[in-house]
């Protein structure tokens, strides 16, 4: 199909983002096919090539149809934040922006979208599983194990912070595991500014339509292999990339902790809730335009009057 025609001297970020399974990649992908265009990948999961169905990564149809970047480049083996992804994907859109106006960005992790869009400038919000992790860690082996990881990541705000204080502890460690960004570094920073323009595309659906959605996609992940792909992962469940939604509840049943029919349910629950929390964050950004997934023709009109 033809490809519209944009305006070379002003290039084009073109975000589609929203929460799992309500139909980021199909609707990217009919997208960039309309522009003749490339797809980077913002989904922080599937940037690991051994967690292929619990992640649900586009198909190789789709990856042929369409050129992504960002998909399967890591080993779980491999450590990875959002300033990394940063400093990677804005010289490569610089890049790709030399035979491509307009580049789309589709994912559904909203602090690597704000990472390139305006730069690790503002405190993320918190991640409930690393803050999870941290509060165990702060049961298990008391606050001097706090003291001393902030002290290796952040020499200055260690010599700052209250060290009897946990919860700015837990706070700054946070900010640092998800963003690989010191604590202090991050409090007065302010918007980079970015060489091109940017538009985002918020992508939602029916509460319970969604619900249904996410429902029908964990029955088809246990179907195509999930249970198998998460059984081989299991012996790296320690790995920070198995914490995700997915493998953790079958990694339980594994462990002899739940039954099977519970570990599936509670992935749908937790993929629920994670898709609740998608949404909320990226509803506190008043800059994008919200359309549902079939909504292509309203899609591409909206790129190009931007």
């Amino acid at each position: 199909m033809t490809g519209i025609p944009m305006t070379m001297s002003d290039p084009l970020l073109v975000v589609i983002a929203g929460p799992t399974a309500v139909g980021k990649t199909a609707l990217g992908i009919q997208i960039a096919q309309r522009l003749n265009t490339q797809i980077i990948s913002a989904d922080s999961r599937q940037f690991y090539r051994e967690m292929k169905i619990g992640t649900a990564v586009p198909s190789q149809t789709e990856l042929n149809i369409v050129p992504h970047h960002f998909i399967h480049q890591l080993s779980v083996h491999d450590t990875y934040n959002v300033s990394r992804f940063e400093s990677e994907v804005i010289p490569l859109l610089e890049s790709l922006f030399k035979d491509n106006p307009v580049i789309l960005m589709v994912g559904g992790s909203g602090l690597y979208i704000n990472a390139v869009c305006h730069g690790i400038d503002q405190l993320p919000d918190p991640d409930p599983e690393i803050r999870r992790e941290l509060k165990q860690n702060l049961e298990t082996l008391g606050i001097q194990a706090l003291q001393d990881e902030l002290r290796q990541a952040d020499q200055e705000y260690y010599n700052m912070v209250d060290l009897a204080n946990p919860a700015r502890l837990i706070r700054a460690l946070e900010v640092y595991r998800s963003t690989g960004v010191p604590y202090s570094a991050l409090r007065s920073h302010t918007p980079k500014s970015r060489p091109f323009r940017i538009l985002k595309i918020g992508i939602d659906l029916p509460r319970e339509v969604l619900n249904k959605r996410i429902n029908d996609r964990v029955d088809e992940m246990m179907k195509a292999g999930l249970e198998e792909e998460a059984r081989r992962l299991y012996p790296l469940r320690h790995l920070n990339a198995m914490n995700t939604v997915g493998y953790k509840e079958l990694f339980d049943y594994f462990g002899g902790l739940t039954s099977l029919e519970f570990a599936v349910e509670k992935i749908k629950t937790n993929s629920r809730r994670y898709a609740k929390r998608q949404l909320t964050w990226f509803r506190k950004d008043q800059e994008y335009q919200w359309f549902q997934p079939d909504d292509v023709e309203q899609v591409i009109n909206s790129i190009q009057v931007s």
